[in-house]
Parts: structure tokens; sequence; C-alpha cells
């Protein structure tokens, strides 16, 4: 069963094929990022154009070396694909619509099934991606994915030449997914496929946009995630003392404080007043301070998460657990998470001998940020377990769509 991803939320067209819900056979990325990076931001309407320029190769290319890459036996690109699956929300409108419409389109015109994904649900669905390749050399393995992984557990697959390092099997139910991205931060638990339950999520700011927000206030580039990261491994993470959000909600997340502390913290280090122009704070904030201002913000960011993570773990007790979102590349994230959970594990009282590597699933870096091999995965899981398709003729966006 060979699935065609189509993914196009925000600045990246995406597409890919996928085989069996876990097989990964494409993946092609075509960002608009560098065309947004001098407005500090995606700028819809950029984002739009830039997805009508690039929808259509994006797509051949995909089926194009999914079937010359792996061994497609039909002359035709479409004639080994069983579904196509597409992104309708949640995004921008703009860039919705352009993956929708041609996803609808190829549905018609080819006679495919058409399934509508959710870009959050589709995140979680990165996870469900493992690798049929040789094990990677344990030097590799632990460089590549997670310190805690043997290099049984951690596989290479090499595809169109790029590298993808994948766990070997995927996660089990019920799972619980710590969903961090631009837009959405959530914890979910998943009973089974499509059987969920929203444990927690932001009351206003994701952490995403606060990693965004905070590298503007300090003059790193967009995007935030990155370069705040990149940043923070030059400071020291206890230099400040940052609050940390006290919600009524158990697993809720809050991070505009945060934001609004970190502003506050670099107008007292540059000696200005609240109403200073926030946009000249760089270029008054030495090397250090921006360092030492990143590392400080990261380490809170990352301790609020983890810290609710390991809660309702503890909680729940699932099986697995995984992190999903492009807030997932994070190393100090990545790291945290296994050390706290590997306490947590350590102190149940079961009797049970469990490693985390058994628990925690990561997934390749390339696979945290957007693209259409998460929703390929998806759809493959919608058509196995026979949920409902969309219809071509009538499939709408839903720009505001949550889980």
């Amino acid at each position: 069963m060979k699935i065609l991803g189509i993914e196009t939320s925000c600045d990246e067209t995406a597409a890919s094929v996928v085989e069996n819900g876990n097989k990964l056979l494409s993946n092609v990325v075509a960002s608009s990022m560098d065309l947004h990076k001098k407005y500090g931001g995606v700028v819809p309407e950029i984002a739009a154009r830039s997805h009508i320029e690039a929808i259509n190769e994006v797509i051949h290319q995909a089926l194009y070396q999914a079937k010359y890459g792996q061994g497609f036996g039909s002359d035709d690109l479409w004639d080994d694909i069983d579904a196509i699956a597409v992104t309708y929300g949640a995004g921008l409108g703009g860039s919705l619509l352009i993956g929708v419409l041609a996803a609808r389109t190829a549905a018609i015109i080819h006679d495919k099934p058409l399934y509508a994904c959710n870009h959050v649900e589709g995140h979680v669905y990165a996870n469900f991606l493992t690798c049929t390749g040789s094990p990677l050399p344990a030097s590799a393995a632990r460089s590549r994915l997670a310190s805690h992984q043997s290099p049984e557990q951690v596989q290479q697959w090499s595809l169109n030449g790029q590298t993808y390092t994948l766990p070997s099997s995927q996660p089990q139910f019920p799972l619980l997914a710590l969903i961090v991205s631009g837009g959405h931060t959530q914890l979910v638990l998943f009973r089974d496929h499509f059987d969920y339950e929203i444990l927690g999520r932001t009351q206003d700011d994701a952490i995403g946009e606060a990693f965004d927000k905070v590298a503007k206030i300090i003059g790193l580039p967009y995007p935030g995630g990155p370069s705040v990261a990149k940043e923070a491994a030059m400071g020291d993470p206890d230099k400040y003392t940052l609050p940390k959000a006290k919600l009524q909600g158990r697993f809720d997340f809050s991070f505009s404080g945060l934001k609004t502390a970190v502003l506050r913290l670099a107008q007292a280090e540059c000696g200005v007043d609240y109403d200073f122009p926030s946009y000249k704070l760089p270029e008054k904030l030495s090397e250090a301070q921006k360092a030492n201002i990143a590392a400080s913000f990261q380490r809170v960011a990352v301790e609020t998460v983890v810290d609710k993570a390991v809660s309702a773990f503890e909680a729940y007790q699932p099986k697995s657990v995984v992190i999903a979102g492009g807030v997932a590349a994070n190393q100090e994230l990545r790291h945290q998470l296994e050390h706290r959970l590997s306490e947590a594990i350590a102190q149940q009282s079961d009797g049970k001998q469990t490693e985390v590597a058994h628990i925690l699933h990561y997934t390749d870096i390339k696979l945290c940020t957007d693209n259409a091999a998460m929703i390929a995965a998806l759809g493959s899981f919608k058509m196995k377990l026979k949920q409902p398709t969309a219809d071509p003729y009538s499939l709408d966006i839903a720009p505001n769509l949550s889980m």
C-alpha cells in the first residue's frame, strides 16, 4: 500500500510517498523560508505564491523518486499509488488551499481515494516511520539520534542522496505525544489510532512562537528555534532567573509571560526604559549577554514542557512517549526528556526493568519540521483502518482545525 502525501500548511511545499505506513520511499520539500527571513516571520501571501510555483514539480519529483529510487514496477508514475493524503488544516488558508486543490485534482484525474489529514496529528505519525536498513555503527547511532538508543534500535535509511536515521520499531499504544511547534504545544494521550484525549495545551503562545520572539529580541535570525539553540550552546543557562507559568490545568502550558520576562530582562541588561524600541535592543546587548539570555530562556522553556510531559507519563503510564513538531528537533529538549523519563522509570514500583529506549521515540530531525512523509504515514493508517475518505469535489480547507 503506497500513499502520496501532500503538505502545504505553512511555507514548505512537500510531497512524499510512504509504503504501509512506515517505509519512506520519497520525501521532497521545497521551502520558501529564505523569502521570509527578512520579514522575521512567514508572510502568508508570499508563502501561497511559492506553493503555486512549486507544487506540481514537488509532486512529480516525489512520484518519480519513489518509482525509480525504490523499484516501482509500472511505467506510469501514478499506477502504484493507492491513495492520496493531504493536509487540510490547521495552517495558513492560502497555503492550505494550494495543497488541497492539487490533491483534489489528482484524486479526480487518477481516480484515487482522498484522505483529509490534520497537520498536528500528522506530526505524531512522523514517529511511525521506521527503517529497514542496516544498523548504524554505535558511534553514528549515538551522534545521529539519541544517546540512549543502541545500534539495534537506531537504523539508517539512505534515500535520494539524503540519510535518515529512524527507529527500527514503531511506538506502542497507549502512547503519550508531546507536540511542540510554532503553532502548537499539546500533551495528547493516544489509546489507539484515532482514539485520543488532549490532556493539556498552551493557553496562549506556542513554544515555537516563544523561540521566534526571543530570537527577535536578541537579534537572531528567523526561524528562532535553531538560532536560539545555537546561541544557547555558547551561554550560561543559569545566568538569569526566568519565571515558569503556574496554571490551574495540570498539563496546560503558557509562554506569554516567559516571552515578556525575556524582553524585560533584555531591557534591564541594556539599562533602558520599557518604552525603548525593542528592535534596537540587539545593538546594545553584548554577545555574552545574548548567549546567556538564549541559554536561560531555553532552559526554562524546555523545563516547562518536560515537567508536564513527565507528570503525564507518571499519571497515565503509557507504553510509549513520542515528541512531535518542529521544536522536537531541539537537542536540549531531547536530552532533558530522556534524562527525566529515565528517572521516572527507575522510580516505578512495579518491579519491571524497562529502559527509556523502549519507551521514548524520536524521529529524524528532518522529519520534525513540516514534511509530507508524516501526512502520507497518517493517510496510510486511515486507509488501513478504513477511515472515511474525503470527497475530491468538495473537500475544503480548515485553517483553524484542532485535534
